[in-house]
Order: C-alpha cells, then structure tokens, then sequence
C-alpha cells in the first residue's frame, strides 16, 4: 500500500485504490476554500497514520461516477473506507484532532 496525501484517485482507478485496508477518501474541489484548508491537514495525518491508513483524493470535477456512487453532495466530504465499504463519513471543515478520533476509532 502506497501512502502518500497527493495520491489523486480518478473514477478509473478509485476501486483499485480503495479496496484494500483502511483508506481515507478526500472528495475535493480546486474552488473549494474548506478543501484547500484541510489538505495540510491530512498531509500531517498521512505521516501520523502512515502504516496504519492510506489517505487519497478524488477531484470532484469530472469524476462524476465515484461522486454519484457515494452520494457527495459537499465538500469537502472524507469517507473512511474498511476494503473497499464505507466505514464512516464527514462532511465539511474538520480540525486535525477531530480527525485523528475519526481514525482512531477504527483502528
């Protein structure tokens, strides 16, 4: 499993990337204000978690079938993904601490 912040997932490799342990989806938007506050954010998580999750993004923007598969309407939206089924799901600006209870609950 690689694990990097800046692996943007598109609607062609989103399953291949997301079936395997525990991942965290960001669905974001390059317009998106709260995204772009929450990626340092996830970059830090993405080293704190490195061998326990892997973090991926999914541009919003023309990739509409993994948007229509999980109902994203805001963003940003994190799904937390166990092989490949939703786990859990936040919707909108989260501070770094409140993700860390995110993630560690499923540890």
């Amino acid at each position: 499993m690689i694990n990097a912040p800046s692996l943007h997932v598109s609607d062609k490799s989103f399953a291949n990337e997301t079936n395997d342990g525990l991942v965290l989806v960001d669905f974001w938007a390059q317009w998106c204000t709260p995204c772009k506050m929450i990626g340092s954010i996830l970059e830090d998580l993405d080293q704190e978690f490195s061998h326990k999750l892997k973090i991926v993004k999914l541009d919003v923007d023309g990739n509409e079938l993994t948007v229509l598969k999980y109902g994203i309407m805001n963003m940003p939206t994190l799904l937390l993904l166990n092989n490949g089924e939703v786990i859990d799901k936040v919707v909108g600006y989260r501070r770094q601490e409140q993700l860390v209870s995110l993630i560690t609950k499923h540890l």
